[in-house]
C-alpha cells in the first residue's frame, strides 16, 4: 500500500506542475501586470513610473515564462512564473498583491477555520439525509411515494442554487426575522449566522444526491443476493440497511470523497451571500481584485487537497470492499 501511494504522491506533483502552469497562463492571458498594478494603485490618473515601482515591488518586473537576455538555467528560473512556483510547493504563500499586501498563508489559516464550520456540517447531514431519503424511496419503489419523491427531487434539482440562498434570506430573514440575513460572529455566536445558511444548502444539494444513491440502491437491490436474504425472510428495512447499502458504499465514497476538498475550500456562493469571512468569500474577492497572488495559492491548494482526497478514496476502498488491493 504504501508503494501505491507513494507512486499517487509522485504522480500528483507532476498534476500540480501542470496545474499551476495553466492558471498562470490563463490568469495571465487575461489580465497584465500593468492591468493588475492600475486596478490596485486606484485614482483616475496612474502614472508609468507608478506602475513600474508596483510591479518591481511585487516582482512583477521580470519576464514571464522566458528570460532570453538571461544565460543558462537562468532564462527559465529568472522569472516571474519560477519566483512564484517554488514558493507554492514549499507551502509558502507569500503576501498578497493588493494594497493590503497582507500574509496569504495567514489569512488561509484564520479563514480555514470559519469555512469548517460552515462545511462540515453540510456535508455530514448532507449525506446522511440523502442516504436516509434514498432508502426511503427504494423502499417504497414502484408506489406513489417513489413516483413524487422522484418528481420532487427534479423539481428541487430544477432550481438554482442562488434562488434558493435569495429566497431563504428573503423569507427566513427579512420577513420571519428568524435568522441575520448576512455577517459572522465567533465563538458560539456564529451559530446564529451559520443556521440559515446550512439549511439551505442543505435543501438544494439534497435532491441531487438523493437522485444518484436511490439509483445505486435500486440496482443493488435486483441482484442475487438480495432476492437471497428476502427469501430468508429479512424484512425490507433490514435488506436495505444490512445489504444493500453496504454492497453501493464504494460509489457513496466516491461521492462523498470528490467533496472533501470543498471543506476545507468553503462555499464560494453561500460565503460570498452571506458575508462569511471564509476561503470561498477570499477567492472570490481576489478574482474580483486581479490578486495573482491569492488566486494562485488558493487553486494550488484546492488542487493539493483533491490529489489527497483521491488517494483518501482509494485507501477507504479497501476498507469498504476486502476485494480491492491496491496494486
Amino acid at each position: 500500500m504504501l508503494q501505491y501511494i507513494l507512486r499517487r504522491l509522485g504522480y500528483g506533483f507532476l498534476i500540480l506542475i501542470g496545474v499551476n502552469l495553466i492558471t498562470f497562463v490563463l490568469f495571465f492571458t487575461v489580465n497584465t501586470p500593468d492591468d493588475m498594478a492600475r486596478l490596485n494603485i486606484g485614482g483616475k490618473r496612474v502614472t508609468p513610473d507608478q506602475i513600474e515601482k508596483w510591479k518591481v515591488e511585487r516582482g512583477y518586473d521580470k519576464p514571464m515564462l522566458f528570460n532570453p537576455q538571461a544565460e543558462g538555467a537562468s532564462k527559465l528560473t529568472d522569472t516571474v512564473f519560477w519566483d512564484r512556483s517554488i514558493s507554492l510547493f514549499k507551502f509558502e504563500f507569500g503576501r498578497a498583491d493588493n494594497a493590503s499586501g497582507g500574509d496569504i498563508g495567514y489569512q488561509i489559516r484564520q479563514r480555514m477555520g470559519v469555512s469548517l464550520q460552515l462545511t462540515v456540517p453540510l456535508f455530514l447531514m448532507g449525506l446522511l439525509a440523502s442516504v436516509i431519503f434514498a432508502l426511503w424511496l427504494v423502499m417504497f419503489r414502484g408506489t406513489p411515494i417513489d413516483f413524487w419523491g422522484v418528481v420532487l427531487c427534479v423539481f428541487m434539482m430544477s432550481i438554482s442554487s442562488l434562488i434558493y440562498i435569495i429566497a431563504g434570506q428573503f423569507m427566513f430573514s427579512r420577513m420571519a426575522k428568524l435568522a441575520p440575513i448576512s455577517g459572522y460572529a465567533n465563538g458560539l455566536d456564529a451559530v446564529r449566522f451559520l443556521v440559515l445558511p446550512i439549511c439551505l444548502m442543505l435543501v438544494a444539494s439534497l435532491a441531487g444526491q438523493a437522485r444518484f444513491f436511490r439509483t445505486l440502491f435500486l440496482e443493488e437491490s435486483g441482484k442475487d443476493y438480495v432476492r437471497t436474504a428476502r427469501a430468508k425472510g429479512l424484512t425490507e428495512g433490514r435488506v436495505l440497511s444490512r445489504h444493500v447499502l453496504r454492497n453501493a458504499m464504494l460509489p457513496i465514497i466516491t461521492s462523498a470523497g470528490a467533496s472533501l476538498p470543498g471543506l476545507f475550500m468553503g462555499g464560494l456562493l453561500t460565503e460570498s451571500f452571506f458575508g462569511i469571512p471564509g476561503l470561498g468569500a477570499y477567492t472570490i474577492d481576489a478574482i474580483a481584485s486581479q490578486d495573482f497572488a491569492i488566486v494562485r495559492s488558493m487553486v494550488f491548494l484546492g488542487s493539493v487537497l483533491y490529489i489527497l482526497s483521491n488517494i483518501l478514496i482509494d485507501v477507504a476502498y479497501t476498507w469498504a470492499d476486502p476485494r480491492v488491493r491496491m496494486q
